[in-house]
């Protein structure tokens, strides 16, 4: 059951991630990509476009959080974080 829970754990961290906001509007423009495309239009370009989008919007707002030193270093002045 440890290998089942560790698998899904593995894939929530990996589609979620830090930011559950760009997971919901991948997942709405592939849905929305996909009505438009059974409806018989062409929406081949939905989908760049809604993620070219919401990575402008999700970095903007990191930069604007201050989400980091901004080094790398992880404070302790040596890289990786080690001290």
């Amino acid at each position: 059951m440890n290998h089942v829970h560790n698998f899904l754990r593995f894939w929530y961290d990996f589609v979620i991630g830090d930011d559950w906001t760009v997971a919901l509007c991948v997942a709405l423009a592939l849905g929305a990509t996909a009505l438009l495309t059974a409806c018989h239009v062409a929406a081949w370009w939905l989908t760049p476009a809604a993620v070219v989008v919401v990575l402008a919007v999700s970095l903007r707002r990191a930069t604007r959080s201050g989400g980091g030193t901004g080094d790398r270093t992880g404070g302790t002045g040596r890289p990786g974080g080690r001290g």
